[in-house]
């Protein structure tokens, strides 16, 4: 019998229909959650505490815990940053006086996707402790002590750049087009 590109039954045709059909409920259940901002974030939360407890109960994987440090900077960095970089943009930018345009702060990393990636981060690095290849022997105070100042030196710049061009990334205070104040999750410049 050849098994030809028509062939249903076949077994490239039924993994990749399976693997079709897992993708779209995945994605269906991630859609659901979009809505649910603090649900996801204590969820993060939990999947976290889940990692922290796990490398302090093996007392190792300090390099995969310092490897996961950088890159959640690295997200924190996108998410704190603006879509368009005024220092370098010929476009339109952000407003700096009351009598320019709004324009709503829109993020270089998404709230959703900033939260996805910091999850599925976490659980990335929760996997790797089971594996004994990559529990490097470090000792775990001088990478603590230089991400806490890659973190400060990182902030100072990032802070800076807010302050010189006069944007803040939150939304907490801030007037809705209702007149209201914006409660935590509920602008509709969230993203």
């Amino acid at each position: 019998m050849d098994v030809g590109a028509g062939d249903d039954h076949s077994p490239e045709a039924v993994i990749s229909r399976w693997k079709f059909a897992v993708s779209q409920q995945y994605q269906h259940m991630l859609d659901k959650t979009t809505p649910h901002v603090l649900r996801r974030w204590i969820g993060c939360l939990v999947v976290a505490a889940v990692y922290v407890l796990r490398v302090y109960l093996v007392q190792g994987f300090y390099i995969v815990s310092y490897a996961l440090g950088i890159y959640i900077l690295n997200l924190l960095i996108g998410f704190l940053s603006p879509q368009v970089d005024p220092e370098i943009s010929d476009g339109p930018t952000l407003p700096t006086r009351g009598s320019d345009e709004f324009r709503p702060f829109v993020r270089r990393l998404p709230e959703f996707k900033f939260w996805y990636s910091i999850t599925k981060a976490f659980c990335i690095a929760f996997v790797m402790t089971f594996f004994s290849a990559f529990d490097v022997p470090v000792f775990w105070p001088i990478l603590l002590f230089y991400w806490v100042v890659l973190f400060t030196l990182t902030m100072r710049r990032q802070i800076s750049h807010m302050i010189k061009y006069k944007y803040v990334p939150f939304s907490f205070g801030k007037l809705r087009y209702d007149g209201k104040r914006a409660a935590e999750g509920t602008s509709p410049n969230m993203d």
